[in-house]
C-alpha cells in the first residue's frame, strides 16, 4: 500500500497535501543522512586502503631493497672471481708460452745429437734425460691446454651467473622505481592519467606469487654461489697445478743438466786419456823410427865388415897349393864370416819386426787422432751448441 493510500481521502479538500510533502521531506532527509553515512564510510574506508596500499608498498620496497642488496653484493663477487679467473687464465697462458721455448730447446739438443758420428750416437744417459725432458715438458703443455680450457669454460659460467644477476637487479630496479612511485602518488594528479591510460587488469595466470618471485632471485643467487665455489676450487687446483708443473720442469732441466755436465766430464776424461796415449804413441814412433835407422846403418856396418872377411877368404884361396891351409887365420875369417852372417840375419829379422811394429803403432796413431777427433766433435755439441741452446732457459715459478 502507498503512502497516499494510507492518507485520509479529502476528496473535497483544496491545496496542498502537506502529510505526503512531510513524507517526502523526511525521506529525504534519511537519504540525505545515509548518503552523509556512505561518504564517511567511503572516504574512511578510501583513507584505510590508501594507508594499506602505502604500508604494503614500503614493505614491498624494503623487500626488493633487501634481495637488491643481496643481489649487488654476490655481482661483485662473482665479478671479482672473474676478474681473479681472467688474471689466472693469463698466467696459465704465459706458463703454456713458456713451455715452448724449453720443448724447442730439447728437440734442438736431439736432434743436434743424432748428427755425431755413428759410433758417438749411443742412446747414453744424457739422450734418455733428454727424452724425459720432452715427455715431462709436453705433458705439463698438454696438462696447462686442458686447464685453459677449462678456466675459459668456468668464465663462460661465471659470466651467464653474472649476466642473470645483472638483469635480476635491472628488474628489481625497475620494480623499486614503479613502487616507490606508486607510494609517491596522489590522488589528484592522477585522476587525468588513469582516464586516459588503457587500465587493463593483469591476469593471475600472468604473474607469479611472492614465494616464486623471491624464489627466482634466490636461484640466481645460488647459481652465482655454485658458481663462485667452482671458481675457487679450480682456482685452487690450477694454483696447485701451476706450482707442480714449474717444479717437475725445473727438476727435469736439472737432472738433464747434470747429465749433460757428467757426460762432458766423461768425454773429456776420455778425450784427455786418449791424447796421452797419443803422444805416448807418436814418442815411441819416433823413437822406433831412430831405431830402425840406427838397424838399417848397424846392417850396413856388418855387411861391410862380412864383405871384408868374404874378400880377405877370396884373396886367401889364391895362396900357393901348400900354403892353402887351415891355420888359426883362416878358421878366424870363416867363424867371423858365419857369425855376421848370424847377426846381419837377425838385424834384418828386426828392422822387419821394426816395420811391424811401426805399422801397428800407425794403425794406433790413426784409431786414437780418430777417436778423438769424436770425442772432439762429441764434445762441441754437448758443450758448446746444447750449451748454448741450453742456456737461457730458466724455469720459474708460473
Amino acid at each position: 500500500m502507498s503512502i497516499q493510500d494510507r492518507i485520509p481521502q479529502q476528496g473535497n479538500t483544496v491545496g496542498p497535501d502537506l502529510v505526503n510533502i512531510e513524507v517526502t521531506r523526511n525521506h529525504s532527509e534519511l537519504f540525505r543522512a545515509e548518503c552523509v553515512r556512505l561518504m564517511q564510510e567511503t572516504d574512511k574506508a578510501c583513507k584505510r586502503m590508501q594507508t594499506d596500499d602505502k604500508k604494503r608498498l614500503d614493505q614491498r620496497v624494503r623487500d626488493i631493497q633487501f634481495l637488491k642488496r643481496e643481489l649487488e653484493l654476490k655481482l661483485e663477487e662473482i665479478i671479482l672471481e672473474i676478474d681473479v679467473l681472467i688474471a689466472l687464465q693469463s698466467r696459465v697462458g704465459k706458463a703454456l708460452e713458456a713451455c715452448r721455448e724449453p720443448l724447442r730447446v730439447t728437440v734442438v739438443c736431439l736432434e743436434e745429437r743424432r748428427k755425431r758420428v755413428p759410433s758417438e750416437r749411443l742412446h747414453d744417459e744424457v739422450d734418455r734425460e733428454l727424452l724425459k725432458e720432452r715427455e715431462v715438458i709436453e705433458g705439463v703443455a698438454s696438462l696447462l691446454q686442458r686447464v685453459a680450457e677449462q678456466i675459459t669454460e668456468q668464465i663462460r659460467l661465471d659470466r651467464s651467473a653474472k649476466y642473470k644477476l645483472e638483469q635480476d637487479l635491472k628488474e628489481k630496479f625497475e620494480a623499486q622505481s614503479i613502487d616507490n612511485s606508486c607510494a609517491l602518488m596522489t590522488t589528484h594528479p592522477i585522476n587525468n592519467l588513469q582516464r586516459s591510460k588503457n587500465n587493463e587488469i593483469v591476469l593471475p595466470s600472468l604473474t607469479v606469487t611472492p614465494k616464486q618471485w623471491e624464489n627466482i632471485s634466490d636461484l640466481n643467487i645460488t647459481k652465482a654461489e655454485q658458481q663462485k665455489t667452482n671458481s675457487l676450487s679450480l682456482r685452487a687446483l690450477v694454483e696447485s697445478l701451476l706450482e707442480q708443473t714449474a717444479a717437475d720442469m725445473q727438476k727435469q732441466v736439472q737432472a738433464t743438466a747434470a747429465a749433460f755436465q757428467l757426460n762432458i766430464q766423461e768425454i773429456k776424461c776420455s778425450k784427455s786419456q786418449m791424447e796421452d796415449q797419443l803422444a805416448k804413441v807418436l814418442s815411441e814412433s819416433a823413437r822406433l823410427k831412430r831405431i830402425r835407422d840406427d838397424l838399417q846403418v848397424s846392417i850396413s856396418d856388418n855387411e861391410h865388415v862380412l864383405s871384408l872377411a868374404q874378400a880377405r877368404l877370396t884373396l886367401r884361396r889364391q895362396r900357393p897349393g901348400k900354403e892353402q891351409c887351415y891355420d888359426p887365420v883362416q878358421a878366424q875369417l870363416l867363424a867371423e864370416v858365419e857369425q855376421l852372417t848370424a847377426h846381419i840375419s837377425k838385424l834384418l829379422e828386426a828392422a822387419a819386426q821394426s816395420e811391424e811394429e811401426q805399422r801397428a803403432l800407425d794403425r794406433c796413431q790413426l784409431d786414437l787422432q780418430e777417436n778423438i777427433e769424436m770425442k772432439a766433435s762429441s764434445l762441441y755439441i754437448d758443450e758448446v751448441i746444447c750449451a748454448q741452446h741450453r742456456e737461457p732457459i730458466v724455469i720459474h715459478n708460473f
